[in-house]
């Protein structure tokens, strides 16, 4: 059995922007997609007469937002099975259970509820920041139009990366049919004591050097199984997160890992991940790291 491609939604633009998206991700995939609209409806509705037959607003908006966005999902795509539920549940809470049987979860930027002004919205960042699977936070800038560069970006190394992150890069590059830049960054020793100015001309060379192997030696088993994806490198001085935040403006997708400490139950998401979720151009996906 396939796993689902599961959304959150609330009925915001910013979640029907991610439904849009999730329903062309399903198609390419051929997964199924499943709609999770979660409301603590019955904390504030208070309790109902037990003769009552009238249902809490609250769950009446919240079964409308659901069918809703399952009606929008299926004009999108009439070939994409698509199923929605409403749950009196933490929004968090109840998209962080769908996450080990999901193939990934995805969620607007911002919510119904967000301060005008955030710049990422708190569910969006407490999912992608503790779920055990891919999480795609589906943002960008007013003028980002879906494959208009044609381009998926994954930072790997350190932080930013890993197996996971490129793997799931490689498999979004090969179904768009799109190129893959796969980045490295490396910081310059220019503090380091040096003797001398070549030496640390030398010294630059060398990490330089050594972020080209690196990449190399981590795109090597990615691409076994994907020989046919077009893979651009590239191996940049400074700081991976003020890079890769650049490179948003010239995707589609950006991609990056997060560490997953085993037992450790805040927020693991990085400096990497948490630029990208508020800043980025286009729509970011985070994929845990185990550790």
């Amino acid at each position: 059995m396939e796993l689902p491609l599961v959304v959150g939604v609330d009925g915001s633009d910013s979640s029907l922007a991610a439904v849009d998206w999730a329903v062309d991700e399903a198609a390419r995939h051929g997964l199924p997609l499943h709609l999770v609209h979660a409301s603590l409806w019955e904390r504030y509705e208070g309790a109902q007469p037990s003769f009552s037959t009238d249902r809490p607003a609250e769950k009446i908006m919240a079964e409308h937002i659901v069918a809703s966005c399952v009606e929008r999902a299926r004009q999108r795509d009439p070939e994409v099975k698509v199923s929605g539920e409403a749950l009196p549940e933490d929004a968090v809470a109840a998209l962080l259970r769908t996450a080990p049987e999901a193939f990934a979860l995805v969620t607007g930027s911002r919510g119904r509820g967000e301060i005008a002004g955030m710049m990422l919205g708190s569910v969006s960042l407490a999912v992608a920041a503790r779920a055990v699977c891919p999480v795609v936070v589906v943002r960008g800038a007013e003028a980002y139009r879906p494959g208009a560069h044609g381009r998926v970006v994954v930072g790997v190394g350190g932080a930013s990366g890993g197996a996971g992150a490129l793997r799931f890069a490689v498999r979004e590059a090969e179904v768009r049919g799109w190129a893959l830049t796969a980045v490295r960054a490396w910081r310059n020793p220019s503090q380091e004591p040096v003797d001398h100015m070549l030496m640390a001309d030398d010294a630059a060379r060398l990490r330089e050097e050594q972020a080209a192997t690196g990449l190399e030696g981590a795109l090597r088993e990615a691409l076994r199984e994907h020989p046919q994806v077009d893979v651009r490198r590239k191996t940049v001085e400074g700081s991976a997160h003020r890079i890769l935040l650049r490179e948003s403006a010239e995707a589609d997708l950006i991609v990056v890992g997060a560490q997953r400490r085993h037992g450790h139950f805040g927020l693991q998401l990085g400096r990497v991940g948490h630029t990208l979720l508020s800043h980025s151009d286009c729509p970011v996906a985070v994929v845990p790291q185990p550790v």
